[in-house]
């Protein structure tokens, strides 16, 4: 079959003003303002494929991720008991703001002190945000007169405008402040002791793609990054924003920003970083606490999304690991960038987009039988994906292993461990596809 496929902009130069519906095709890697105008207008052959689910912003618009958080995290510990509702307690203490704003000062009052970091729910790339520590600040914010704590960053003409569902959109911001005439903002408990390197704070970048939310399906793909600060952080500043936000659009703002160093980390050299310090027995717990992080979040929302067969989702998971290895939720992006800032930056996400493809597979050559393509593993197929053939085993008395291998390509672990594992991308895919060619071959 021969596939015509529609990339956006943002990865590909193709006019904005194009639009698919002129013409036939079989694929499209949308943007989420094209969605919400036209999905519901266009029609779709059985084996088209679009890039987004149609209500993504339940899990991607940072009020609507906590909501949806909160009520799943209640429904455990209803139905299944207060042990495994703790299994979701990987995002800091939310309020949205300001239809919950009476609660967040009650909360405020009982810790003085602390620091809270405010974010509109529905912009990118570090607009909007600042911390605080005086009620007065939130006062202000809720008077319109907190502008004066924006950062420099946010007093430049903005390119495009963004809309409620969290994607960039062409339209003027005069035009979005109409529609629009309270932003509304989440107020988060910033987490005051993040794990340094080098003293400096980071986040990291996962990306997890859903391929289904009817029965859940999803993969998480093995490489990934971590994005530092270029300032040593330090809690006495909390108004400068080159030390609080990780941000690669902040940071290459910053007058110490090298471009041809970057400011990323992949994860094979974090993971390898961590292992040294803690060992690895500490690294694989917190990799599978990340793991829950993912499977808990898409379950979060499974109920609510509407899981269309047309549709698939690449999430990027922004994830902040604290002094005590413990990781934390902050956000899940709908349309992570796929701009390179470097050499090993761009093969990352050639690759991941390749193997985004191969998965989506539009020329029908898997079996669906299939735990691992490429740089992706399969995580979550209506239930845990165990490494080892067979099926799981879910008692807890034997070996399950989850069939995920996160930030550990090109890396040779300890011996005994399980954390080996070696570079072999481009084999696998070989390997695999041949092996498909050879099986289609065999008379039925």
């Amino acid at each position: 079959m021969m596939v015509m496929m529609v990339i956006t902009a943002a990865i590909v130069d193709i006019p904005s003003w194009f639009s698919p519906i002129e013409g036939e095709w079989d694929f499209y890697w949308c943007d989420v303002s094209w969605l919400r105008e036209n999905f519901d207008h266009t029609y779709m052959d059985e084996h088209v494929r679009i890039s987004h689910f149609r209500n993504h912003y339940e899990l991607t618009r940072k009020n609507y991720m906590v909501k949806n958080l909160k009520r799943f995290r209640k429904q455990l510990e209803r139905e299944v008991g207060k042990l495994e509702a703790a299994k979701c307690d990987f995002f800091p203490k939310t309020f949205e703001m300001p239809c919950e704003y009476h609660l967040f000062v009650e909360e405020f009052r009982k810790n003085p002190g602390i620091t809270w970091i405010m974010k509109p729910v529905a912009r990118s790339q570090g607009k909007g945000i600042f911390l605080f520590r005086r009620l007065k600040d939130i006062m202000d914010w809720r008077k319109g007169t907190a502008g004066k704590k924006l950062t420099s960053l946010e007093a430049q003409p903005a390119r495009s405008a963004i809309n409620p569902s969290g994607s960039h959109d062409t339209r003027s911001s005069d035009d979005q402040k109409d529609e629009i005439p309270v932003e509304n903002y989440v107020a988060q408990r910033y987490i005051e002791n993040p794990y340094l390197i080098g003293g400096r704070k980071f986040d990291l970048r996962v990306y997890v793609l859903v391929m289904s939310y009817i029965p859940l399906r999803a993969w998480l793909y093995r490489d990934g990054f971590a994005r530092f600060s270029n300032t040593r952080f330090t809690l006495n500043s909390i108004d400068d924003q080159y030390v609080h936000l990780t941000n690669v659009a902040v940071q290459k703002t910053s007058p110490d920003y090298h471009p041809k160093k970057g400011c990323k980390w992949m994860l094979q050299r974090f993971r390898q970083y961590l292992a040294s310090k803690h060992g690895p027995e500490a690294v694989e717990k917190l990799f599978s606490d990340m793991d829950n992080i993912f499977v808990k979040s898409l379950q979060s929302v499974q109920k609510v999304i509407i899981s269309d067969k047309h549709c698939f989702e690449l999430y990027g998971y922004d994830i902040l690991i604290d002094q005590d290895l413990k990781p934390w939720l902050l956000e899940v992006n709908a349309s992570p960038s796929l701009t390179a800032s470097s050499q090993e930056d761009y093969e990352l996400k050639t690759c991941l987009l390749e193997d985004t493809l191969h998965v989506v597979d539009m020329e029908a050559r898997l079996t669906g039988r299939e735990k691992r393509v490429g740089g992706f593993d399969l995580m979550w197929n209506d239930g845990p994906v165990s490494r080892e053939e067979g099926a799981p085993d879910l008692s807890g008395m034997g070996n399950f292993v989850t069939n995920t291998h996160l930030g550990m390509w090109g890396w040779w672990g300890a011996v005994g461990t399980g954390m080996s594992c070696v570079n072999d991308r481009k084999k696998q895919l070989r390997q695999l596809f041949h092996s498909l060619q050879g099986q289609k071959k065999v008379p039925s």
